[in-house]
């Protein structure tokens, strides 16, 4: 049994109905076409660093390789995963400005807004 957890890099004013509507897409084949967006490359590679997306004993991801696009990374993962990267996946969400989405139930978990010092 596996958990899942989406990523979208979307527009300035995302709501969480937008990220959604945009899941609701993606899961009847529309795409977004064109390069990928920074923000989801970055997210990619550093999820990736400390938790590299192939088959191992030590993997937190049910499935590998992770489902990456142009404007979201889609990530399954173990039910026994530490608790650890589900921290590291929320705190890499919100360096890199992405919304995270629970399809499970929903949840749409914008970025924490930018201290300002």
């Amino acid at each position: 049994m596996s958990f899942d957890l989406i990523v979208w890099a979307l527009g300035p004013g995302a709501a969480a109905e937008d990220v959604r509507a945009a899941h609701a897409r993606c899961r009847q084949g529309a795409h977004r076409e064109g390069s990928p967006d920074p923000r989801v490359v970055a997210f990619y590679r550093a999820i990736t660093a400390g938790y590299p997306d192939r088959p191992g004993p030590d993997t937190p991801w049910a499935v590998s390789p992770l489902h990456a696009a142009a404007d979201h990374v889609e990530m399954n993962l173990d039910e026994s995963c530490p608790d650890q990267v589900l921290l590291d996946i929320e705190r890499l969400a919100g360096q890199h400005g992405l919304m995270l989405l629970d399809p499970q139930d929903g949840s749409v978990y914008p970025p924490p807004a930018p201290v300002r010092g």
